[in-house]
């Protein structure tokens, strides 16, 4: 099983640095005595309160983008703490990834508290996307309603994926906003269609082309 291996520290003092090599050491024998592949070891010298640390948003990366099985930390407070670490349990457990510790010479145990808010957090979560998913076919809904036909308007739809896909439809847009849907609406109504586009980009183009209009 592919391993990464992550190693903080809270300050960047030069007494933490043998509290690095440590957690490296005793993380390096846990993969060995359970037979892992360790593809990387990265370390972080900044408090766990917070998310923006090179090393951790690096970890995130490398299990997004690349069949890593297992997370190798020295305990919990390692990964992070407070809030910090709820989110990032939660980013992990997402991508599938299993968390090891040598606390617990195996997989991370968490504790009651910390197990049941990531439950909420998932079905939050869940409940988001299912509000999202609901807003696309309301918008598309309405749209069709309105007299819009995307088997004839949107040109590409079922294409191959490539520059003109991903390019805001400005005629579409217009369209659109004349049979009286929202910018949220035109953008949920889009992205349903494989546009990639927010509501903000939506009402940026549509104030372009109201002032090419109007000159």
């Amino acid at each position: 099983m592919k391993a990464v291996i992550y190693c903080r520290v809270s300050t960047n003092k030069e007494s933490q640095e043998s509290s690095l090599i440590r957690q490296e050491n005793e993380l390096i024998k846990l993969a060995e005595k359970e037979g892992f592949e360790i593809v990387k070891v990265i370390k972080d010298q900044a408090s766990g309160y917070e998310l923006e640390r090179e090393g951790i948003l690096e970890v995130l990366e490398l299990i997004k983008n690349n069949p890593i099985e297992l997370l190798l930390i020295q305990d919990e407070t390692r990964l992070g703490r407070g809030n910090a670490k709820i989110a990032l349990l939660h980013c992990i457990h997402k991508e599938g990834v299993i968390i090891y510790s040598v606390s617990h010479q195996g997989e991370l145990q968490l504790s009651e508290t910390d197990a049941m808010v990531l439950q909420i957090v998932g079905i939050v979560e869940e409940y988001q996307r299912r509000l999202h998913n609901a807003k696309i076919k309301r918008g598309m809904k309405r749209a069709i309603q309105n007299g819009y036909k995307p088997q004839k308007n949107l040109h590409n739809l079922g294409g191959s994926v490539g520059r003109e896909k991903k390019d805001v439809p400005l005629e579409e847009i217009v369209r659109l906003r004349k049979s009286n849907l929202t910018f949220a609406e035109i953008a949920a109504t889009l992205r349903g269609f494989g546009y990639p586009v927010s509501k903000a980009t939506v009402h940026r183009r549509y104030l372009e082309y109201v002032d090419t209009i109007e000159q």
